[in-house]
């Protein structure tokens, strides 16, 4: 009777070490390509319905602004500080008819920031949620003193170039680009460039659309929200 008992506890035993290294292996697969598992912390709530799949959050149907609310409305109670957020809902251009929402978040005892985003995907009819823990991003000064007069250039083939002597203007769009966040990340393809020229220092601007923008200069490359406001400064017609 006690070897049969023996016996029947190493299956159990078995059974479980089984089961154990399968559950950590089907894990392993679900959460591989995320930077952060929100079910492993008890500050970021996972919106009810979400499902991981690899390196995102999936739900059927169109959800994004329910989710969009759900954040924007949860995170600051448990202790999280609102450092960008964007949506399709703060656009009132009829043309445009995006379904999606950006947000970036900081806490004391966190490190990095908290990536948050989510889009509706209309083709497999489901919300697509990503969650990303990333280094918190710096802004280095590329433009010391505002100068008396810049250049601006509508696209790099443009012979001539529209000079600014606003000194107003000059200053918003130094403030632009020294605002603007440090990257690492190699200039996207955009559809649009155009050069701004500090006499000390040339910017290239590379912008479409709704994208984000990337600023090169010899000081390195940055990146920004898509500030329309900037664009209309640099924009003459």
């Amino acid at each position: 009777m006690t070897k049969k008992r023996t016996i029947f506890g190493v299956i159990v035993l078995l059974f479980f070490i089984i089961s154990w290294f399968s559950y950590q292996k089907i894990t392993d697969d679900t959460y591989k390509g995320m930077s952060i598992i929100p079910e492993e912390h008890k500050d970021i709530p996972l919106f009810k319905g979400l499902e991981p799949t690899e390196h995102q959050y999936i739900m059927k149907g169109n959800h994004w602004e329910e989710i969009y609310h759900f954040y924007k409305k949860e995170l600051p109670g448990l202790g999280w500080q609102k450092d960008y957020i964007e949506s399709a809902l703060d656009d009132h251009e009829a043309d445009n008819d995006g379904s999606r929402f950006m947000s970036r978040w900081r806490k004391e005892d966190f490190a990095g920031e908290l990536w948050i985003s989510a889009h509706y995907n209309q083709n497999e009819d489901q919300t697509e949620v990503m969650f990303d823990q990333t280094e918190i991003l710096q802004s280095t000064t590329w433009i010391e003193d505002v100068p008396d007069s810049i250049c601006i250039y509508q696209s790099p083939t443009a012979q001539n170039c529209t000079e600014i002597t606003d000194k107003s203007k000059i200053e918003q769009i130094t403030r632009f680009i020294n605002e603007a966040m440090d990257t690492k990340e190699e200039v996207d393809s955009r559809n649009e460039t155009m050069i701004i020229d500090f006499t000390d220092i040339k910017v290239n601007v590379f912008y479409e659309d709704e994208k984000e923008f990337f600023l090169q200069s010899e000081k390195g490359t940055k990146l920004m929200k898509p500030e329309q406001e900037f664009l209309e400064l640099l924009i003459i017609k």
